[in-house]
């Protein structure tokens, strides 16, 4: 009980001292959160899950970043450009940022970062020795022999790439590319971890771990407000890792948390109603903040001619394949299995989140089952007679989602039965073509629609690469080619649409749902963004 006591005074004492200079309001404020998870590390190099990225996020800055809308922005970098056909890009780095202070540095104050830092930073990630996981950012890096990474001054930084990748652009601005200074690094090693010094809105006060993580604000930070006031506003942020998600709940009714993150059995019933609103009792208190999210969940249909399973098998045709997508009613589905907290996918594999989603689509979708029956009709399998009975792999996460979908095929005779396997088997399962049809999703690792089409090139067969359908398609490889060498993603969005528009109408997967970011607010908290890719920014909050 003593040393309980103790850790709390110490947090208590720490957040007092927070801010620094004397220019600054009297009454400091300080943003809680708790995250239930933990976190396992401040190393940018290990910034896999959300729970460390949201914190790495606070400290650490790259080249660029992406705003509310998920449009790249820069950041470090003041303006870049992109030459030799989309292989060499070129970063002007800004010459005012700085690390945070660290008695490592020899004037034992901060320093400004250097393009020099970037290449160190960079070369970090993909070293095996390092074994961070987001060293698949950096494969399309030529090697270092071949000039993959130069600092031609310290501000001046050209990354050349073996081939042209626009989505690269985007890449960087993951956890993984930010930028660390050298001599901290090798001076903690591993234990970097727990001891980070970066260049972001908030510096490193103490971590006591399971117990607290603090950060202060960092008051040498370079942006500034449309005013001219130095950004972050606020003075700290505070996280906690209370592990009972009830707990979490009744400390952010309660104002111990300003923000509560997800949905949870514990409490979504008691804050949502039916049709996914905040209860009217909650309105006083707190905001519900929701955005689509970059993952869509759909059904994936084998369609690889050259497999015998599949040759002569009814789902070979695509006017069976799109039965199946028009006998689903997905708003029923939505509201009913997911509280209305997805959106339904009826306008293409690209979800939501994303700004190539939208526009004209030649085979958007929507609840039909008379056309459903029509297609079957012409397909020869009037009212699905002909079609075996067809086993749906899926796990034990979605079988009310899958049987679901097993009573609404039913309704146009198609006979479907749903297989549960643990997470492994069906993921073996599935990468070996042995599911003829399997439930799955897909969460996109860097925010821009190829990679959700890269599941539909023909040069990505499972299982060396997403595609799990084994979808086969001239024309859309010839589109996907062709976007990879526009580096502008406004002049890729048209053909993202076409691509996506073609895979509906082929309909070798059926999109189910978009998820959402939801987060709860407490209504003292203002300009706390919500983001397709769930990204914590907490520079321009204001409490």
């Amino acid at each position: 009980m003593k040393l309980r006591i103790l850790i709390y005074f110490l947090i208590a004492s720490m957040l007092a001292a927070c801010g620094g200079d004397n220019d600054r309001r009297d009454d400091r404020t300080v943003f809680r959160y708790n995250e239930s998870n933990g976190i396992t590390s401040l190393d940018p190099a290990f910034a896999r899950n959300l729970e460390n990225m949201w914190a790495v996020n606070q400290l650490f800055d790259g080249l660029v970043e992406l705003d509310s809308s998920l449009t790249i922005q820069p950041l470090i970098a003041r303006s870049w450009e992109v030459s030799d056909s989309g292989r060499t890009y070129t970063f002007h780095l800004r010459t005012d940022v700085r690390f945070h202070p660290s008695p490592l540095f020899a004037d034992s104050l901060n320093r400004f970062v250097t393009a020099q830092d970037f290449v160190y930073s960079f070369s970090r990630i993909i070293d095996p020795g390092t074994a961070s996981p987001g060293k698949w950012i950096f494969d399309r890096l030529r090697s270092a022999r071949n000039g993959g990474m130069e600092a031609v001054n310290d501000s001046t930084l050209v990354l050349r790439l073996k081939d042209a990748f626009p989505p690269f652009l985007g890449m960087l601005t993951t956890q993984y590319a930010n930028v660390v200074p050298r001599e901290v690094v090798e001076h903690y090693g591993p234990d970097f971890r727990a001891h980070p010094i970066g260049a972001g809105p908030f510096k490193f006060a103490f971590w006591l771990e399971d117990v607290a993580l603090v950060f202060h604000r960092n008051e040498r930070f370079w942006q500034q407000d449309a005013e001219g006031q130095v950004l972050p506003y606020l003075d700290a942020v505070k996280i906690s890792f209370v592990r009972d998600m009830g707990a979490e709940f009744l400390g952010l009714l309660q104002g111990q948390f300003d923000m509560m993150s997800g949905l949870h059995p514990a409490y979504t019933n008691e804050l949502l109603t039916n049709s996914g609103t905040l209860r009217e009792g909650f309105t006083n208190k707190i905001r519900f903040q929701r955005r689509p999210f970059i993952k869509t969940d759909y059904i994936g249909i084998l369609v690889d001619p050259d497999l015998p399973q599949v040759q002569q098998h009814p789902f070979s045709d695509r006017r069976v394949r799109r039965a199946l997508t028009f006998a689903i009613d997905r708003k029923k589905m939505v509201r009913y299995l997911r509280n209305n907290a997805v959106f339904e996918a009826s306008g293409g594999f690209i979800p939501q989140g994303l700004p190539s989603s939208g526009g004209d689509r030649v085979a958007a979708v929507s609840y039909d089952p008379g056309y459903a029956r029509d297609l079957l009709d012409s397909a020869g399998y009037p009212n699905g007679q002909g079609i075996p009975p067809v086993a749906l792999s899926t796990t034990g996460d979605y079988v009310d989602l899958c049987e679901y979908l097993q009573h609404q095929w039913q309704q146009i005779g198609v006979e479907v039965e749903v297989e549960v396997l643990p997470g492994a088997a069906h993921r073996e399962k599935v990468s070996k073509s042995q599911a003829m049809l399997f439930r799955k999703s897909w969460l996109a690792d860097y925010a821009d629609a190829e990679n959700f089409l890269a599941l539909f090139y023909s040069e990505n067969f499972c299982p060396k690469g997403p595609n799990y359908t084994h979808f086969r398609n001239a024309t859309f490889d010839s589109l996907y080619l062709t976007a990879a060498s526009f580096p502008d993603h406004k002049d890729r969005i048209p053909l993202y649409r076409k691509m996506d528009s073609l895979v509906m109408a082929e309909s070798p997967v059926i999109p189910l749902f978009y998820d959402q970011v939801s987060h709860f607010v407490r209504r003292e908290v203002v300009y706390f963004e919500t983001n397709g890719v769930n990204m914590l920014n907490l520079k321009t909050v204001r409490k």
